[in-house]
């Protein structure tokens, strides 16, 4: 399977459960065909660029999955017959998803600055 970002504008006057409802369609005819989604960021609504289908704002979405080939043709299909997504594209992540940066506690930078000899220590009385 190959990894896949699609990224989609979904019309900013859905919100609620319309919104949602359009997120778990697109989710399900991914996992309908054997996609395995592994992320969705919701970007929020935002001023357009210029105007695509009349709209100036759109809500952004971000999915991240692995999926076959095929399946990328069916999911774009449905995207542009659905009334409620503005504009979408989708691209192959040669490398897959790459992992996140591990987040650095206080305990972490501390013990990097003792190792390296930045820290004096200091004498309580």
């Amino acid at each position: 399977m190959r990894t896949y970002e699609t990224i989609f504008i979904v019309r900013p006057d859905l919100v609620g459960d319309e919104y949602a409802a359009v997120l778990e369609k697109f989710k399900g005819v991914l996992t309908a065909q054997g996609a395995v989604i592994l992320k969705v960021d919701e970007w929020g609504t935002r001023k357009l660029a210029y105007q695509v289908k009349k709209q100036g704002r759109g809500t952004y979405v971000l999915v991240a999955y692995e999926a076959e080939p095929k399946v990328i043709a069916e999911f774009e299909r449905r995207m542009r017959i659905d009334e409620a997504i503005i504009k979408f594209l989708t691209v192959h992540l040669e490398k897959g998803l790459p992992a996140p940066a591990p987040v650095k506690t206080l305990d972490d930078v501390t013990a990097e600055a003792e190792e390296a000899g930045e820290v004096e220590e200091t004498e309580e009385a």
